[in-house]
């Protein structure tokens, strides 16, 4: 009865999407546990590219079940569009997708007071992507929000949205920005209640029976480690707990009955919006692995900050989550530097440091302590073996490896599911 929780180990766009869908081969479920539509999951099937910001990335293999967990904030418009794009394409019948009755909805109020405080802010910015994730985190906690339920509950769902409104309006105005109408958002919520009630489900119960029928079982998480409301670069940070005990909380499942975790790392770092990052490289190397590597905002298109691979950060990861084992994405990026570095350690004036440091003002005057190792010149994708690839690759994995502690048991060499070659016999199904 294998359960196994995907996360990221930087912050964000480590490629989880791409290692779900390849691992969904042989999963019953795939369960997104957190996050909402800031996030993008992005897959390549038979060189064409899908963007997921809701649906799990395992939907498009026909024998699995995806679920929604109560621990996703969801934005109903989003969802709605995701579903209808992609119904003429795969199955996305209740049957096949099923959502908790138990997330929270995004509404249009939180959208707005997100953009509202970000330009207000001016030159102290969290860098968010606008779509009300943050504040709707926030009515969840200060118990103001509404749940998917509650959309088809008409005359509960009026009363309270008046009260809710007539403070989310205050809070614009003072913002200065423009009051939101009660009847249109009232009637709009309603119809997408009725869209998606037939989507409605308990998810706890679905994966309980599950488990105890022997399925397997795959979570996925959202953003990275470090984006992590307790553990990231706070405030820098999205608004949930993005480590994999969270997979427990947001899909209502009992932490005894996990079986693993595998941490996705991208075989540099990448980070988007604002916050320290102490192995950015502005500089030919930062713009030579963002035009390879694609690395631009499958949300928001944002470009992203770019820099060498962090080990002392990822090792901080693999305690938080537990982490079991390793998949390296994005290698073949790497593909025609005559060097490659590895921070692994920082220092602070004549202080060396070997854990990434708890003080965000002591991250952002690091430096970084590299390894450098000899790069490669060979194209990855066309390799379909780990004996195959490069000796200069093999090196580097294996410092890794070795860094780390724990073993890799995958590697990503292109964009596409097919580019994928397991190094180690193990399988989590």
């Amino acid at each position: 009865m294998p359960t196994l929780i995907v996360v990221g180990t930087q912050w964000g766009d480590e490629g989880k999407g791409k290692i779900v869908d390849v691992l969904t081969e042989s999963a019953h479920y795939v369960v997104r546990f957190q996050g909402g539509n800031n996030a993008g999951h992005t897959l390549v099937i038979n060189n064409k590219k899908y963007i997921l910001h809701l649906i799990p990335s395992g939907i498009f293999h026909p024998h699995t079940i995806c679920l929604i967990g109560n621990g996703v904030v969801v934005d109903p418009e989003v969802l709605i569009q995701e579903i209808e794009k992609l119904k003429n394409e795969i199955d996305l019948s209740p049957a096949k997708l099923k959502i908790s009755y138990l997330a929270h909805a995004i509404m249009p109020y939180h959208r707005a007071l997100d953009i509202a405080r970000e330009s207000k802010a001016k030159g102290n910015r969290i860098g968010t992507t606008g779509r009300g994730i943050g504040p709707c985190y926030e009515d969840k906690v200060g118990r103001r929000g509404f749940r998917l339920v509650d959309l088809t509950k008409p005359e509960f769902f009026k009363e309270k949205l008046k009260n809710v409104l007539e403070e989310k309006n205050f809070l614009l105005r003072y913002l200065g920005a423009e009051p939101l109408d009660f009847q249109s958002i009232y009637e709009k919520y309603l119809e997408y209640g009725e869209y998606l009630k037939p989507y409605l489900s308990d998810i706890s119960e679905i994966l309980w029976k599950a488990y105890n029928e022997g399925k397997n079982i795959l979570f996925e998480g959202a953003q990275g480690t470090f984006l992590d409301i307790d553990f990231g670069t706070y405030p820098y940070v999205t608004s949930s707990n993005t480590v994999a005990g969270n997979a427990c909380t947001g899909a209502g499942f009992g932490p005894s009955k996990i079986s693993e975790v595998l941490g996705i790392v991208k075989a540099y770092t990448t980070r988007v919006g604002e916050g320290p990052f102490p192995t950015e490289q502005n500089n030919d190397i930062g713009l030579y692995l963002r035009e390879k590597g694609g690395e631009y905002g499958s949300t928001t298109g944002r470009p992203r900050r770019c820099g060498w691979l962090d080990l002392v950060m990822v090792k901080r990861a693999i305690r938080l989550n537990g982490i079991t084992s390793l998949a390296i994405t994005k290698l073949d990026v790497l593909s025609g530097l005559d060097k490659i570095k590895l921070c692994i350690g920082y220092r602070i004036g004549s202080k060396t440091l070997e854990t990434f440091p708890e003080s965000l003002e002591d991250l952002k005057s690091v430096e970084p302590i590299y390894e450098e190792l000899p790069g490669w010149k060979e194209d990855l994708s066309k390799i379909s073996t780990y004996e195959e690839l490069p000796k200069e690759t093999k090196v580097y994995l294996k410092v890794i490896e070795e860094y780390l502690e724990v073993p890799i048991v995958l590697i990503s060499t292109g964009p596409d599911r097919r580019n994928c070659i397991f190094i180690k016999e193990k399988r989590f199904f």
